[in-house]
């Protein structure tokens, strides 16, 4: 069905349109596609237009305010456009029923569910891709290491193969060598929504992270024998090992008076049980809505602006997150135990707390690529429901509706890790501005990566088949390059970072982009990062000059065009001076290091 009768005006001749960071607004058409709210920039504009069209994606639009402004017998007004990207963009326009009428196709246009409707299975890429970004991470060269040690304990499993296991696991999963597909599947009966436990990360001193989602006891206190084996396997050769709920104690006990609950200490007795606080759906949702409500408005004090954040509380579950997140990371490496995590269902916070783990104990993990295989390994595969978390952002007006589909967990998880680079910035490969379109691109993308809610899903819409992946685009080295961190210092050791509430930001990149422009810091950390790839290109350029010139002097010479050298004196003379060129290249980076 064409989306086009969803179109009442389809386009403006001439609004004027008010960018964020207070620029000069400038006039332009607008048009409305089936996927696309465009803005063309009239060419008489003034020099502080933008000089491409703005595109945006409806899925991207969060809401629409209307403005009317009626004088002098004149209908005009504006409208607001509220973007997922935290974009606010003002409209304004002599008929404001010809602006109404825009904002009415855009609601409609925004609000369709139909994820085969999205622009990402009409999109079709300019270039070509280097590698397939779907196949770019598989589960078996992931986990290769542990799988192909002949005293290995884990293998892959295949009982998930149709997804009527689990409909929200991927296929293959990594379980105990010693547990049968019989016993995954009589575990995954005792196990809300089918999710039985599955390797999540291994450790280098062997203890690991596993992740499912609560047990159904119910108030009967059920127990699963199978269930009780699967976690005995994973500490077979172990003292004890932490099963860490990411509900508070009173909220577990709730679940099990509803049917779900927690492991009965008797059933799993080598295992200790850890309750931590973490709030997660329509109050992270609420959360999110106030930060935002509360940094878009520039109007107000500064004692009312810091009241405002705190009563939005978004620090405080960053913190608890990363807290969390700490905590497992300490019981593998400091208590040497392992650690099963799970919440009721185990798609959004268990996920976050489990991704932190890993990025504080592997240095893989804090590489461009291994930061990608996380995200597909933890959150896509592993069932996080990007869909409908993101379906509706921080400025639409039904957030404060008790809804358990609609959460930024994905972006409280990156705004984490944007913790922990904040105070390890030479150890991340990627820069902050890859988190940010990361961020973004959850909510809208041109590439299939983050459609459904999961593998299931996927299959069924043959998003693999008919979408490109978003790593397809990426991992090009000249889309990648503005990601690269210039100051990476590869680290392999394991990081600490503080959870203590003056070590904790706002994230200004993400929350204030649009309406204070870059900051200072990032403005000077982007000159930085050029001069230092002008140095290194410089180098480059010094080196090749030098060896050309050495190879065309010894044709010289054979010749009898050039006076030979004794012993190449020429040559070992350019070579010092090409070594001097560099070291003093190598000194001037050090020198900009150090300031930054």
């Amino acid at each position: 069905m064409d989306l086009g009768h969803l179109i009442k005006v389809s386009s403006v001749d001439e609004v004027v349109v008010h960018w964020p960071w207070n620029e000069a607004p400038w006039k332009s058409r607008l048009s409305l596609s089936v996927h696309h709210l465009i803005l063309t920039p009239h060419q008489q504009c003034s020099r502080t237009k933008p000089k491409e069209v703005i595109q945006i994606l409806h899925r991207g639009i969060d809401a629409i305010i209307r403005r009317p402004n009626p004088t002098n017998n004149q209908t005009n007004g504006s409208i607001l456009v509220k973007c997922k990207d935290l974009r606010i963009i003002r409209i304004d326009g002599t008929s404001f029923d010809e602006l109404n009428s825009v904002a009415q196709s855009l609601e409609k246009l925004a609000a369709i569910d139909d994820i085969t409707r999205s622009f990402a299975f009409s999109y079709t890429p300019d270039f070509k891709p280097l590698e397939d970004g779907w196949n770019a991470f598989p589960l078996e060269v992931e986990f290769s290491p542990l799988l192909i040690s002949q005293s290995s304990d884990w293998r892959v499993s295949y009982v998930n193969k149709d997804f009527s296991v689990c409909s929200s696991y991927p296929r293959a999963v990594i379980v105990p060598s010693s547990i049968t597909d019989e016993q995954l599947i009589s575990s995954a009966n005792f196990r809300q929504a089918g999710r039985f436990p599955v390797l999540s990360y291994r450790h280098t001193t062997g203890q690991v992270i596993v992740r499912c989602s609560q047990p159904l006891t119910g108030p009967q206190m059920r127990r699963c024998k199978d269930d009780e084996k699967i976690l005995a396997a994973l500490i077979h050769r172990q003292r004890r090992g932490f099963i860490i709920d990411t509900r508070t104690q009173s909220v577990s006990q709730s679940a099990k008076a509803k049917g779900g609950g927690f492991e009965v200490e008797q059933y799993y007795p080598r295992w200790k049980r850890i309750n931590k606080s973490i709030d997660r759906y329509h109050f992270l949702l609420d959360s999110y809505s106030k930060l935002m409500e509360a940094c878009t408005d520039t109007s107000t004090s500064c004692e009312k602006w810091l009241s405002r954040l705190t009563i939005s509380s978004w620090l405080t579950h960053v913190k608890e997150v990363l807290n969390c997140g700490c905590l497992i990371a300490q019981c593998l490496e400091k208590e040497y135990a392992s650690v099963v995590v799970h919440g009721s269902e185990g798609m959004d916070i268990s996920l976050c707390v489990t991704s932190l783990a890993q990025m504080i104990l592997s240095s893989d993990c804090r590489t461009i690529r291994g930061f990608e295989a996380l995200i597909q390994r933890e959150w896509v595969e592993a069932g996080h429901p990007f869909w409908s978390r993101t379906s509706k952002g921080a400025f639409n007006e039904s957030v404060a509706s008790k809804s358990k589909s609609h959460a930024p967990t994905f972006t409280l998880f990156l705004d984490c890790v944007w913790q922990i680079y904040n105070q390890f910035p030479c150890s991340f490969e990627f820069t902050e501005k890859f988190l940010i379109f990361l961020a973004d691109q959850a909510y809208c993308s041109n590439f299939g990566t983050f459609l459904c809610d999961n593998e299931r899903e996927r299959e069924l819409l043959k998003v693999k088949e008919d979408t490109l992946s978003l790593w397809s685009y990426l991992n090009r080295p000249e889309i990648l390059e503005p990601y690269i961190n210039c100051l990476y210092d590869p680290n392999k050791n394991i990081i600490w970072p503080s959870v203590a509430p003056i070590s904790l930001n706002l994230w200004p990149g993400m929350y204030l982009r649009w309406v204070l422009g870059p900051s200072p810091s990032t403005l000077a950390f982007e000159k930085a990062q050029l001069i230092i790839k002008r140095n290194k290109d410089a180098r480059t350029n010094v080196v090749r000059l030098r060896r050309k010139l050495i190879d065309l002097m010894g044709e010289a010479e054979k010749l009898g065009l050039l006076e030979a050298n004794p012993e190449g004196d020429e040559k070992d003379k350019m070579a010092d001076e090409e070594v001097a060129a560099i070291n003093n290249g190598i000194h001037m980076v050090n020198e900009i290091e150090a300031t930054l």
